[in-house]
């Protein structure tokens, strides 16, 4: 028999961003520890020559690609709506090394699916994307799983 596995790399974000227009405390810049899990699926490789005999993805290279496609990026950033009027403000998106201005709102759901889009094409052929959940504190988490796609 050869089952499927599901394997899953877990990450942590620190990231500051504001909810444009938003009606409560969320609109104003404020800051998360973000804990990221990506779970891909896969068969075990079997291949007795191959370095990744009994593995359905080498640890470190989900983590590399995370690492390059999110973490890098994302990490101690200040994430901000490009609409909003305060990203027009030089102060902001010059005196500060890590701003990101996004086309969408920078909420924890909208994070996610750009996350999950950053990684799903850019995994291995065998290996398939499960879920991604993207924890913005530790009682609220959003969740994106193939299987509801």
């Amino acid at each position: 028999m050869n089952s499927k596995i599901r394997v899953t790399k877990r990450f942590v974000i620190d990231m500051a961003h504001a909810l444009f227009g938003y009606d409560g405390p969320c609109k104003n810049i404020h800051g998360h520890t973000y804990h990221l899990a990506v779970t891909v699926i896969g068969h075990v490789d079997k291949d007795i020559n191959s370095p990744k005999l009994g593995m359905v993805v080498d640890f470190t290279d989900l983590k590399n690609l995370v690492n390059a496609e999110i973490i890098d990026v994302f990490d101690h950033a200040l994430v901000l709506n490009r609409e909003a009027p305060y990203t027009k403000n030089e102060l902001i998106t010059h005196e500060f090394e890590k701003v990101i201005l996004t086309d969408y709102q920078p909420s924890c759901e909208n994070l996610l699916l750009d996350f999950k889009n950053k990684i799903i094409n850019k995994l291995p052929q065998q290996i398939t994307l499960c879920s991604v959940r993207l924890e913005e504190t530790p009682t609220s988490y959003a969740e994106w799983l193939a299987s509801d796609n």
